[in-house]
């Protein structure tokens, strides 16, 4: 069975970079122009994929900005998957990881209700809560590896009595899951790059999530070294608030995120 998820990123990868956009829609962040409640908000949205599905390589709509709305926040969510071009991949920003028939049922909701292609999942729980969204062999989950947040070393930097550190560990296992499923990747963050091109170097196959690029001061040049081409092995390079909250808006804000995106995209190109 073909991999719906890496199918479309392989062939968005032949005509735009790796920009992957994430969808965090945040009422508070919203400029005056649209109403700060779940109407302004979708208006929003959707002005924000207007604006860059010209140069997107994927979407990744975080559930978090849409739960909080309750089930007009969820209603949104299918109406923004649907204002997506089929072509473009979805990566939801789920971040589940439960075990057991919780963790089937979470999977059933991601891509069998909502119908996205690719999850994002935290590893904690091990292989219980992982499999059951990789035995959906055509989609995608990218596991929690090195994250960029600070408080990523209270855990994924502890080193263990063999030397080695958790994150190392969480990374083995990955590549055990992506070579028994083939559809596993792992998210990196930007902001540890020396960790990011010892991983890629080590672990060829695996599709990498890069968040941290832009508003966290990720060094672009790195992540977008670790991009191979082709849907395996892709890099796909997060941006959230560099896109959907310009810090000086010129003309409307779809406009503004229009050619903020632009330049992302030729910046890329002068970089690879």
């Amino acid at each position: 069975m073909s991999n719906i998820f890496l199918d479309k990123l392989e062939a968005r990868l032949k005509t735009v970079p790796p920009i992957c956009v994430g969808l965090d829609g945040d009422l508070e962040k919203l400029e005056a122009e649209y109403s700060k409640d779940v109407v302004g908000l979708g208006q929003f949205l959707f002005d924000v994929v207007e604006s860059t599905k010209e140069f997107a390589a994927a979407y990744k709509p975080n559930i978090a900005f849409f739960e909080f709305l309750g089930l007009d926040g969820l209603a949104l969510l299918k109406e923004v998957l649907n204002q997506i071009p089929k072509e473009i991949p979805v990566i939801l920003d789920f971040k589940r990881g439960d075990i057991g028939n919780t963790s089937k049922k979470y999977a059933e909701y991601a891509f069998n209700y909502l119908n996205v292609d690719a999850v994002t999942l935290a590893p904690y729980m091990g292989s219980d809560s992982v499999e059951p969204f990789l035995e959906y062999t055509d989609r995608y989950a990218y596991v929690l590896g090195l994250t960029s947040n600070p408080g990523a070393m209270d855990f994924e930097k502890l080193v263990l009595e063999d030397g080695e550190m958790v994150f190392q560990k969480v990374f083995k296992k990955i590549d055990e899951w992506n070579k028994k499923y083939g559809n596993c990747g792992a998210v990196v963050g930007a902001t540890r790059p020396e960790e990011l091109t010892e991983l890629r170097d080590s672990y060829g196959d695996i599709g990498f999530l890069i968040p941290g690029v832009g508003a966290q001061g990720g060094d672009m040049k790195t992540a977008l070294s670790t991009n191979k081409k082709g849907g395996i092995g892709a890099s796909l390079i997060n941006f959230s608030r560099a896109i959907l909250y310009p810090k000086n808006i010129e003309g409307s804000v779809k406009e503004t995120i229009y050619k903020n995106t632009k330049l992302i995209k030729e910046e890329m190109e002068a970089l690879s």
